[in-house]
């Protein structure tokens, strides 16, 4: 049983032709290609956080997110379970930068082969572009 319970948030930005955001983690707990996002503030509701996140670590300004649905990690050997809750949204605008955190870049689908991938990365991915690609 889990004696404690981390929220966070991912986000998907995609754009028409195929393309979405990706960050390239430079953490070592959690390293490689996922979507942008991070925890889960006490004082703000998980929609604000999402928002907050975006500009953080991409330094694009997100204007509208879809909840898509959520995805966890069980770490029953630590006593922790990781819920994430998972958006998406092409209603962005601003200049790309990356952060502290990682590189952040466009890329499709079939070009993820030549990256390494964070843990569930292509499990994360398949559940955010359900419907889309």
């Amino acid at each position: 049983m889990a004696k404690e319970i981390i929220l966070t948030n991912m986000c998907m930005l995609y754009k028409e032709d195929g393309s979405f955001l990706v960050i390239d983690r430079l953490k070592k707990d959690w390293p490689g290609i996922n979507f942008p996002g991070g925890h889960i503030e006490a004082n703000e509701s998980v929609e604000e956080s999402v928002i907050r996140e975006m500009k953080e670590e991409t330094g694009l300004e997100v204007h509208s997110v879809e909840f898509v649905t959520y995805y966890e990690w069980n770490m029953v050997e630590e006593g922790v379970r990781h819920l994430c809750f998972l958006f998406r949204s092409k209603d962005f605008d601003g200049t790309l930068k990356s952060s502290s955190e990682g590189k952040v870049f466009f890329i499709k689908k079939d070009e993820l082969q030549s990256h390494r991938l964070s843990t569930d990365f292509d499990k994360i991915l398949e559940l955010a572009s359900k419907g889309i690609f």
